[in-house]
């Protein structure tokens, strides 16, 4: 199969689809890549690095798309994209539709066999594309938000960890999946005091089991929520449901009432976030207040720390896209249950239930 690796467009995204070690694999395995220029330069890896594994370097992102059969990438195609793609050719990337709307109706009218990295799921459940971003976003939540509580940030001039006589910084977590798990490792090893609220009660019982009783564990429900975030210093949305656009759980009522210089960071913002005063922003203009509140939504954070992401990245999705590239979409789904749920748009229909739902479009499911 002829595969493409496209330099990402959007806002200070410096990852990239594949590294040049899945390059050399994919020609190992009989394959011809076509990388654009600098496409991976934001990652530490060079066009000559590239050449070296077997890629052929093309110059723009139109040739790319004309001369491949599967596009590799890291975020959803913008609109200055929407035209190169065409039908029949596979998409291989984070899409989070449920929130796109609009490019899933470029998708389906163009005929796209997409495929989303994010609803490729185990039979546990588990999503594991999904997982080593999720690690590192939920780190760097709490990195930023320690950050921009300092007063020279707009802050409330807290230190997350406190020190000897002053009490520590409260960061509350909603969702103890991986970023919320994540998010709190950090906390904890700040030497925040620390609060994570989930659904799950087997959950909330490894979560207090890993950490030792170094955190609060508190069931998620209205109640909770509201007495937490009043107290909160270090808001952190981490709350996810497989295809589907977050839950919003944090009111814009309950945003009012926390103190001034309080940090909200909605790491839920690619999937229409869970806190409702959220809105998706950039790496360039990452934040705004509301009611005094600052507020971090930026949807592709691992993309500012892109060597660690970018590798991270592609230790989970060569496996796939190895075997996309070795049988085709249909053979392959049908192989593998885990990628059959990834295939969000095919045929010019969405095929993946979740999606189709919250965008109250026609559920057409694939049949081979």
């Amino acid at each position: 199969m002829i595969i493409g690796v496209p330099k990402e467009i959007k806002i200070s995204e410096n990852r990239v689809g594949m590294t040049e070690a899945g390059v050399r694999q994919l020609v190992k395995e009989g394959h011809s890549l076509f990388v654009e220029k600098d496409a991976g330069v934001g990652s530490g890896i060079s066009n000559e690095q590239y050449e070296k594994a077997g890629a052929k370097i093309l110059a723009t992102k139109a040739e790319v798309y004309q001369k491949v059969d599967m596009i590799v990438k890291v975020k959803e195609p913008l609109p200055d994209e929407y035209e190169l793609m065409r039908e029949n050719q596979i998409l291989y990337t984070y899409l989070h539709l449920a929130a796109e709307p609009k490019l899933t109706k470029v998708l389906c009218e163009r005929k796209v066999k997409a495929i989303a990295y994010e609803t490729i799921q185990l039979t546990d459940g588990s999503l594991p594309l999904l997982v080593p971003m999720s690690e590192v976003a939920g780190r760097m939540a709490t990195q930023i938000g320690a950050f921009y509580l300092q007063k020279d940030h707009g802050g409330k001039g807290i230190l997350l960890g406190g020190v000897t006589g002053v009490r520590p910084g409260k960061v509350t977590i909603i969702g103890g999946g991986i970023v919320g798990t994540n998010a709190a490792k950090m906390a904890v090893g700040l030497g925040a005091d620390v609060t994570v609220l989930d659904v799950s009660t087997p959950r909330l019982e490894y979560l207090d089991d890993i950490f030792g009783g170094r955190i609060t564990t508190l069931y998620s429900n209205q109640a909770n929520i509201e007495t937490c975030v009043a107290e909160s210093d270090l808001l952190v949305g981490g709350v996810l449901i497989t295809g589907h656009k977050a839950p919003t759980l944090v009111t814009k009522q309950m945003v009012s009432g926390m103190q001034k210089g309080t940090v909200v960071v909605d790491v839920a913002v690619d999937q229409g976030g869970c806190i409702e005063t959220c809105r998706p922003t950039s790496h360039t203009h990452p934040t705004y207040e509301v009611d005094g509140v600052i507020h971090y939504c930026v949807p592709n954070m691992p993309g500012v720390v892109s060597r660690t992401s970018t590798y991270a990245l592609t230790n989970v999705t060569l496996k796939y896209a190895s075997m996309l590239a070795a049988m085709g979409v249909e053979d392959a789904i049908m192989k593998d249950k885990a990628l059959f749920k990834g295939l969000n748009v095919y045929g010019g229909h969405v095929c993946y239930e979740p999606v189709a739902k919250d965008l109250g479009l026609e559920y057409k499911p694939f049949k081979q």
